[in-house]
């Protein structure tokens, strides 16, 4: 169902406020200036055991001004609704730059912010790809749904607790810029998730076992059976919590590994999503979880991994939590290559880096969470190709003698190069001469990333393919939070270091 931009956010004064915003920085020298409105709404509920524990509701509200004056940033922002409010931002954005100019000349460096160039747009209007607002659906329908859930799984045997939540949001952004492109976007994002905890009553162990849905750009009609089969999953949890809680501990060794993309998304997005990111390649993001083995001398020239690995930084892709028409720098979205049969060939960038580094147009990736935020280099829909006439599941663990499938995911540790990791999970299961034998318990897999990736062997057809997904992507100081997907198919990966997880911990 097509959905046109919100009237309540369209009868703000945005198109005055710009003006007022973009003459004053002109007329004080700014080479460019953009400005940007945002409103954006989240709202949380959460239920234990069925009853409700905690909720909220917030909405962020406001806009910046980001010039480029003297070769150098300004930014600022505000929430006074008045054109002398605005035009006052401006100028302390162009105060701003002259003093960071100052400070880079003191410094004695001559590096001068540019922009890669970027068409204008004229004026657009983009929505995301939803049915229902999930707004629009009262609190009491939602939290009923939650402890409806909730209840089937605490009256199957074995499961002594229950957590549930669902994480909404609605986001209203207009931009406009010195170059004449005006957009006013508008997209909905939610996060359904529940948890079932067995106990046992006589050693006192327990476990737990997470729905695998993923977090979606889609409304309310996620969780009436559009997108997701909500119904099964939650049928699943208790048969496989209480074999889980039965389960051996694995044997730490090497093992061929099938890996869901319920899991595989997580490592995609820690080993590439970040790792390719330009602006940490270069060292410039260094302080919030470090740069990226992935540096720039390597383009074109870095084995990622195997021959089938084929990724592409995308910000098109229906139901994306990073999908958008426009970024935050009023470039438009695009799909790209960043690696194209096991070779690192590109990068994600923002104008500035795109400039900085000579590498033509930026590919749309600049974003800020919040009106009072700068936007920053932030992460794409990164996501792993299926191959068009690829396996099954069942058939690429139909070709492993002695390994694991992994389902779900769970904890993870990377270093600060993006290079060496190791990732749980929320199931294992053993696979002998092709078949599932039941699961594995305390197991982690270890290895770097281009040992990781090499070893792929085979990635799973279409019909595997699942846009997973978090809505907490960390960056930047002061830290922002992006919401983001990454879709992939099943893939076989051979001879991977096991870890047994209780071993490791000295238990």
């Amino acid at each position: 169902m097509a959905h046109e931009v919100d009237q309540s956010f369209l009868a703000l004064p945005l198109r005055a406020l710009a003006d007022a915003a973009l003459a004053r920085a002109r007329a004080l020298g700014a080479v460019h200036a953009d400005f940007r409105f945002e409103r954006v709404r989240s709202a949380g509920w959460r239920l234990r055991d069925a009853r409700p524990s905690g909720s909220s509701d917030s909405t962020d509200l406001g806009y910046a001004v980001r010039v480029v004056h003297g070769g150098a940033w300004g930014f600022a922002s505000g929430v006074d609704l008045t054109m002398d409010a605005a035009a006052k931002v401006a100028s302390q954005a162009v105060a701003m730059a002259k003093l960071s100019a100052k400070v880079i000349a003191s410094a004695g460096s001559d590096e001068r912010v540019e922009l890669a160039d970027e068409p204008s747009h004229g004026e657009r209007t983009w929505v995301s790809a939803y049915e229902t607002d999930p707004f629009s659906v009262p609190d009491e329908e939602k939290t009923a749904l939650l402890a409806e859930w909730s209840g089937r799984l605490l009256g199957a045997e074995g499961v002594a607790h229950v957590d549930a939540s669902l994480m909404t949001v609605h986001e209203n952004k207009f931009y406009a810029d010195t170059a004449g492109t005006v957009t006013t976007q508008q997209r909905v994002r939610v996060h359904p998730q529940l948890t079932a905890v067995a106990v046992d009553g006589t050693t006192g162990e327990f476990d737990s076992m997470r729905t695998i849905a993923p977090p979606v750009g889609r409304g309310w009609e996620y969780l009436t059976g559009t997108g997701w089969d909500w119904d099964a999953e939650l049928e699943r949890i208790p048969g496989l919590l209480a074999e889980k809680m039965r389960a051996p501990s694995v044997e730490a060794g090497s093992y061929d590994l099938v890996v869901d993309p319920s899991n595989l998304w997580l490592t995609i997005h820690e080993s590439i999503g970040h790792a390719t990111e330009l602006d940490r390649a270069l060292g410039y993001e260094a302080a919030y979880a470090g740069t990226s083995f992935a540096t720039f001398d390597q383009l074109g020239k870095l084995t990622y991994g195997s021959p089938v690995m084929n990724v592409t930084g995308d910000r098109t892709a229906e139901h994306g939590l990073a999908t958008i028409g426009y970024d935050d720098e009023g470039v438009e979205a695009q799909s790209w290559d960043l690696v194209k049969d096991g070779t690192l060939v590109g990068y994600q960038l923002d104008r500035r880096i795109a400039k900085l580094t000579g590498l033509g147009r930026s590919n749309g990736c600049a974003y800020a969470d919040s009106p009072g935020h700068v936007p920053v280099q932030r992460m794409a829909n990164v996501s792993l190709a299926p191959d068009p006439g690829g396996l099954s599941t069942e058939d690429l663990i139909g070709g492993v003698e002695r390994g694991i499938y992994v389902v779900g995911d769970r904890s993870w540790s990377i270093d600060m190069q993006r290079y060496n990791f190791q990732f749980t999970g929320q199931r294992f299961f053993r696979i002998e001469n092709g078949k599932l034998a039941g699961q594995l318990r305390d197991v982690a897999y270890q290895a770097t990333t281009t040992d990781f990736w090499g070893s792929m062997e085979k990635v799973g057809g279409p019909q595997t393919y699942v846009l997973g997904g978090a809505f907490n992507c960390g960056k930047a100081q002061p830290g922002q939070v992006a919401a983001v997907s990454h879709g992939c198919p099943s893939a076989l990966f051979r001879g991977v270091n096991i870890l047994n997880t209780t071993q490791e911990a000295g238990r």
